[in-house]
């Protein structure tokens, strides 16, 4: 468990396992534990697994302003060049994901390998879903199980949860909103991952992959708490993707 000073963003990040660079980046409201049932998966696969935590997520202190998915990917960019000192494996789900592909579009030799998690980039790509409605209605009085993990560790105490929370609808409310253009700039191997059940229309996902260069598109059962809900199917994706690349394509030859 460590610090480093990110332009004025005092960012906490834990580094487990040895190997391959791997970054793991943490969805809304949540941190790093968000990840417990990859982090010793992947760090035994092997890969030296990354989690830092964003700004105002877990202990990371809030920083004045608004949130925005580019602040946060500047962030992660710096992140990248400040501690890992290499090009890594991004790994984004939900709002990580965001994250992940603007760095990887606007910073390709910074990134391996990409993977994508039940995220949607522009806003028709949202499905039908009742969860953001419930996190809107929420605002002045957030359930305690959205809060108890940042209660504990957030150095800006309990009572900034609300504070946080309404900067994080704020952003939710108007972002993202990533043209398909900007997502084309990606060059790393991607995959894109989301259940069957996910807050992301499958339509959408296959198009963000159509629109990536080198890009594949996997659905699994499961709703947005994938990588909770179906960790050992999650977690051999992952690790066979990020060590072995997508399959090579099998073709049936006539004698």
């Amino acid at each position: 468990m460590a610090y480093v000073d990110l332009a004025g963003v005092k960012t906490y990040y834990e580094v487990t396992g040895s190997g391959a660079p791997l970054v793991l980046l943490h969805g809304g409201v949540f941190g790093a534990e968000s990840w417990f049932a990859q982090t010793q998966a992947l760090a035994a696969a092997p890969f030296s697994v990354y989690l830092p935590e964003r700004r105002g997520h877990g202990h990371t202190p809030d920083v004045p302003g608004p949130l925005t998915y580019q602040a946060m990917a500047d962030d992660t960019v710096a992140f990248l060049e400040a501690v890992v000192r290499e090009p890594a494996h991004l790994v984004g789900w939900s709002d990580g994901g965001v994250v992940g592909a603007l760095v990887a579009a606007q910073r390709p030799d910074l990134v391996n390998r990409l993977i994508l998690i039940g995220q949607y980039f522009y806003p028709s790509g949202k499905a039908p879903n009742d969860l953001e409605g419930q996190m809107f209605q929420w605002r002045d009085a957030p359930p305690d199980f959205l809060h108890e993990n940042y209660d504990r560790v957030s150095p800006d105490g309990p009572e900034h949860f609300v504070v946080f929370y309404g900067k994080l609808l704020d952003m939710i409310a108007r972002e993202p909103d990533i043209a398909l253009a900007e997502l084309a700039a990606i060059q790393a191997q991607t995959l894109i991952l989301q259940g069957d059940e996910d807050l992301v229309r499958i339509e959408h996902s296959t198009e963000v992959a159509a629109a990536i260069p080198n890009a594949r598109l996997a659905v699994l059962p499961g709703t947005h708490a994938l990588p909770v809900e179906s960790p050992a199917l999650v977690n051999l994706l992952l690790i066979s993707f990020l060590r072995d690349g997508p399959p090579a394509a099998a073709w049936l030859t006539a004698d």
